[in-house]
């Protein structure tokens, strides 16, 4: 997991830190500090994945002790994407508080109002109270979501940029796997539902505590001209010979959105063309990602493994365990991929591998195998397209989509453009969390699986065609792609930034 980066003037021997051309190797573990802001950041990813994944286990409980919410289907899926309607709001406006108040004081933010709305889902006396404070998690999460890509991707060298990034999804994934951990834990203790719901706060305390001994996002200080204090960040990060290279660029950038004006406002997004050119493209993987059918395809889980013949209830739950290890385990491979494969190429491969595996789901589903005397071995192709399903998703497309959405907008604009991306994101979860049933009801499980593959190739299109590789490429690098692909090239940028590296 070793990228390289040139070291200018190096004249002397070379050791186990240099390659033969003087190159300096930088990896993920090379820069304490890097990695220390990495996995702080990122524990917003394990409170994403944890609130995501705890719920499902919760309600069972939450069903047992208020007797209105076992009888309401309706408060049932109100209590669940409650947090996912807090989630859009946070995202949305996770945004504008990014580029208003920084990086490090929209992680505090989001902190404290995700254990808050913990606290509330812990004691709540009523399930109004409970939806209540599952509105304040999902607030958190929201805010959350948008921070932590562009926090991590602005302290990062961009050599490593996409693997780190891709750290806060592997949180993501985690969470989502201790949450089915804490679920079986407290099974059988008092206030079970309370305790599950609860100790969600006790990750957002921590980061709280050592997010106020991390500094702010480098770039963000350069940018609202507070160029010392980002320059000592900047120092702890790059060599001398590289951390000049870094503050020219960033002069560049601040002289440019001078010359601009520059009041941002989210209408620019729709009226500047490269803007509008980044955002629907950043906002398109997004969408893209949960229309793939993610969620669809872990919530469906226990019932692929009920159709391979096995029909206890803690074998589901033991399997919800497996297929969540597997989906931290992809990601780990993606973030070495990421930086050495490409993000473009990434999800290309991962689009491809997700096309197949929804295909053979929905052939196994429309073999009807429970009118099949080959109902056992039909089963069994569903489990396999299952875990073929979440081995190709995880490694590309689950950390792409954040990953490019960190890199591809200008300064001023990423964190209003990352909040309208993952408010898209959040958006396009609840759509599909709301009509996956519905639609299976409709036309069947085994046709809906087959227009998740059909929307699976329009993301491969969409991506081959509209998203670009951004891998080891500067943000100054970044923003030019856009400026050519929008007004052609000026001289000022080379056309070999639009081919995939």
């Amino acid at each position: 997991m070793t990228i390289e980066e040139r070291r200018s003037g190096n004249s002397g021997g070379h050791n186990g830190n240099y390659n033969r051309n003087g190159e300096k190797r930088i990896t993920y573990f090379s820069n304490s500090y890097v990695l220390g802001l990495t996995v702080v950041a990122g524990i917003g990813g394990l409170l994403f994945g944890y609130d995501t994944g705890v719920i499902s286990g919760a309600l069972l409980y939450i069903r047992d002790e208020f007797e209105e919410v076992d009888q309401s289907s309706f408060l049932q899926e109100t209590i669940v994407s409650m947090a996912l309607v807090g989630a859009i709001i946070g995202a949305a406006l996770g945004g504008w508080i990014n580029d208003s108040f920084g990086r490090k004081k929209a992680t505090l933010s989001a902190d404290v109002v995700f254990v808050l709305g913990s606290i509330v889902m812990a004691a709540a006396p009523s399930p109004y109270i409970l939806i209540f404070g599952r509105l304040l998690v999902g607030l958190g999460v929201g805010v959350a979501s948008v921070t932590a890509p562009v926090y991590i991707a602005e302290a990062s060298p961009s050599e490593i940029r996409g693997g780190l990034v891709s750290t806060n999804v592997l949180m993501i994934t985690g969470g989502q796997f201790v949450s089915y951990l804490v679920n079986l834990a407290f099974t059988e203790v008092p206030g079970t539902w309370r305790w599950m719901l609860g100790v969600s706060g006790v990750p957002a305390i921590v980061q709280f505590v050592l997010m106020i001994f991390l500094p702010e996002s480098p770039r963000w200080l350069y940018m609202k001209n507070r160029k010392s204090e980002a320059i000592v960040v900047l120092s702890k990060i790059y060599e001398p010979c590289r951390l000049e290279e870094e503050i020219d660029q960033l002069a560049t950038a601040l002289e440019e959105e001078a010359q601009r004006k520059i009041r941002i406002s989210f209408w620019d997004v729709f009226t500047s063309k490269e803007l509008r050119l980044a955002f629907f493209a950043g906002a398109g993987i997004q969408a893209f990602q949960q229309f793939t059918g993610i969620n669809t395809v872990m919530y469906y889980s226990p019932t692929i493994v009920q159709m391979a013949g096995f029909n206890s209830n803690r074998l589901a739950l033991l399997l919800s365990l497996i297929v969540a290890f597997m989906n931290a385990l992809g990601t780990i491979l993606g973030i070495y991929l990421i930086d050495n494969f490409g993000r473009k190429k990434l999800a290309l491969s991962s689009l491809f591998g997700v096309t197949i595996s929804l295909i053979v789901l929905a052939v196994a589903f429309m073999l009807d195998p429970s009118n099949s005397t080959n109902g056992l071995l039909y089963g069994w192709i569903a489990v396999i397209g299952l875990g073929l399903y979440i081995s190709f998703f995880a490694p590309g497309m689950g950390p792409v989509p954040w990953t490019v959405n960190s890199e591809i907008y200008p300064e001023a604009y990423r964190g209003v453009c990352g909040g309208m991306s993952a408010t898209v994101n959040w958006i396009s979860n609840l759509i599909v969390a709301q009509s996956f049933l519905s639609l299976a009801g409709a036309v069947g499980t085994g046709p809906t699986f087959l227009i998740l593959a059909a929307v699976a190739v329009l993301a491969f299109i969409f991506v081959a065609v509209f998203v670009p590789e951004t891998k080891g490429l500067s943000f100054e690098q970044v923003e030019r792609i856009w400026k050519v692909r929008a007004y052609g090239d000026d001289g000022g940028t080379s056309e070999p930034l639009l081919v995939s590296a």
